[in-house]
């Protein structure tokens, strides 16, 4: 019966995708292979990086996921970068080189692949090393995290201790310099008890060759590039991973992938490349909502600033369609962090922010429009002072020498030295944070004097 519902999502598809099944004696689907029309032109685009995850059954069967990764490939889209399903009965070489086989006879485009990304309880790689004999294998930085995750939570450390590991491991993997991966190794080697250390595997840390295929991603980007696996990832385990019957597994997993559709827009295909394959053609792809609410943020500054306010502001929201990345959000104000310190902003007018820009110049930051085109919202005429609207300003030189004081540069580099030994504080062990406490203490004595009370 699953089958059957199997074929029919297959026939209610409107191109016909690449399905091979193999049936046992009982009439249980033993192996299938799928791709559609669509994940087949994605593959032809971006067929450098390709990243493999594997996902078990109850009964052992394995789905294996073929997704296309690096710096070409767009990150919208929950398993919009997935390009293959294969699944396998027994996994050994015969089978997988079998899986391999099939889609390299569907995908010319294989021969272009350079690197193949897998986890590190793969173990088949002379299989890979084979059928794929031009491309380098790796470990992936996703699966490498998620495995030292697995490892932390067996090891049954005291809950302060993993804590500090799962919080510096999520650091590194966003921000995987050579420096950052020193640093957790050695938090490793001091936190993990020496007999426990080697089941960790520590050493891929130092293994610059792996991080190099991950590192070209900006800390914003490899934020969303891990949730995305995240997700992805348990959304194969929810339909494949928890139901016995490989044929329900499967025909829930396409049927969420025919539902959700919406996602194929994440991609910009365009042209392909030069190949002889010839991909099927598809609908022309939409813009970007992004891109639409960034021009509707510059089209609002435009028409609501100054042109010198215009020019500031827009230089601002320069650095945020580079990068941008929100955290922490509340009912008043949210935490918005882009590449730098942390800064508390509050969307509702008239806009503030604690960084120094808003601070000195009273108009919108990076920070506000990130949060502006987050919430796919544009600027208000409410959202900055009078001063700064059209038509009210005779010129820039005379709103920054009435804007600027000495007085206020001084406070502004207060608070901002107050904000960051106050994140300090807060995120230190209680031994730690019972040094520095006093450490200030004696200063703020030193200063005042030993007999007023000074609140820290």
């Amino acid at each position: 019966m699953a089958l059957t519902v199997l074929n029919e999502l297959l026939i209610e598809d409107p191109s016909p995708p690449l399905l091979l099944y193999q049936l046992n004696k009982t009439a249980q689907l033993e192996t299938l292979n799928y791709q559609s029309c669509y994940m087949q032109r994605v593959f032809t685009h971006f067929p450098e990086i390709l990243f493999i995850h594997r996902t078990y059954n109850p009964r052992g069967e394995v789905l294996y996921t073929f997704l296309v990764d690096g710096p070409r490939v767009p990150l919208e889209g929950h398993l919009s970068r997935a390009v293959y399903f294969a699944i396998l009965a027994k996994e050994d070489a015969e089978a997988l080189a079998h899986i391999f086989q099939v889609f390299k006879k569907f995908n010319p485009a294989w021969e272009r692949v350079c690197t193949i990304l897998v986890d590190p309880y793969f173990l088949l790689l002379p299989t890979l090393a084979m059928e794929f004999p031009a491309a380098e294998v790796l470990l992936s930085a996703f699966h490498i995290c998620k495995f030292l995750q697995g490892k932390f939570c067996q090891l049954a450390l005291e809950q302060p201790v993993e804590r500090l590991l799962l919080t510096a491991l999520r650091s590194t993997m966003c921000s995987a310099t050579a420096g950052n991966l020193r640093k957790l190794y050695t938090l490793l080697s001091t936190c993990i008890p020496p007999a426990q250390l080697p089941a960790l595997h520590s050493h891929w840390l130092l293994n610059d060759r792996i991080w190099l295929a991950h590192r070209w991603r900006s800390q914003a980007e490899s934020s969303r590039y891990f949730q995305g696996l995240e997700v992805t990832t348990r959304l194969l385990s929810q339909f494949f991973g928890t139901t016995p019957v490989v044929e329900k597994g499967m025909s829930a997993l396409l049927q969420y992938l025919q539902q959700n559709s919406g996602d194929k827009v994440s991609f910009n295909l365009g042209p392909s490349p030069p190949n002889h394959y010839t991909p099927l053609e598809g609908s022309p792809e939409s813009p970007k909502v992004e891109q639409l609410v960034e021009a509707r943020i510059q089209h609002s500054l435009n028409a609501i600033c100054t042109g010198p306010a215009a020019q500031l502001c827009l230089g601002e929201l320069a650095v945020v369609q580079k990068s941008m990345h929100l955290i922490g959000s509340g009912s008043e104000k949210v935490n918005i962090q882009i590449l730098e310190d942390t800064h508390r902003g509050q969307p509702q007018p008239p806009a503030s922010c604690s960084c120094y820009f808003n601070q000195a110049f009273r108009l919108p930051c990076r920070h506000i429009l990130a949060m502006l085109s987050a919430h796919r919202q544009e600027l208000k005429p409410d959202m900055l002072p009078a001063e700064w609207t059209a038509g009210c300003a005779p010129n820039l030189s005379d709103i920054l020498e009435s804007t600027w004081s000495e007085t206020l540069e001084k406070r502004l580099a207060v608070a901002l030295l107050t904000e960051e030994v106050s994140q300090l504080l807060q995120h230190c062990s209680q031994e730690e944070f019972e040094r520095r406490y006093s450490t200030l203490r004696e200063l703020a004595d030193s200063w005042i004097g030993p007999y007023e009370q000074v609140q820290l």
